[in-house]
């Protein structure tokens, strides 16, 4: 019988999240089985988050929505998703309005 080789006991991740001047991004190794709670504690990002439960609320990886008891594998990028600072269809009628005074 060959040998299965031992699974990684460390994986490679990143935490990532877009802040309107700057975005923040780390590199981490982290025990293989680690949550998606467990990297983002890890990764130092709340420090820089005004709204500390934006990351309890809107996360993802690789742009699809994941909750904060996700297993992470080899590779993933979590996403912090900040909340948005106005609704997209309130910004249109705002917009909207603004051309019909002229």
């Amino acid at each position: 019988m060959a040998h299965q080789p031992d699974p990684p006991t460390h994986i490679p991740i990143e935490i990532t999240c877009a802040f309107p001047q700057h975005q923040f991004l780390k590199k981490l190794e982290v025990v293989a089985g680690t949550t998606i709670a467990q990297a983002i504690a890890l990764s130092g990002i709340e420090k820089f988050l005004s709204d500390k439960n934006c990351t309890t609320q809107f996360v993802g990886v690789f742009g699809k929505r994941a909750n904060m008891q996700t297993v992470l594998q080899a590779n993933d990028r979590v996403e912090v998703y900040r909340p948005l600072a106005i609704d997209p269809k309130e910004k249109r009628r705002m917009r909207s309005a603004g051309r019909q005074k002229r």
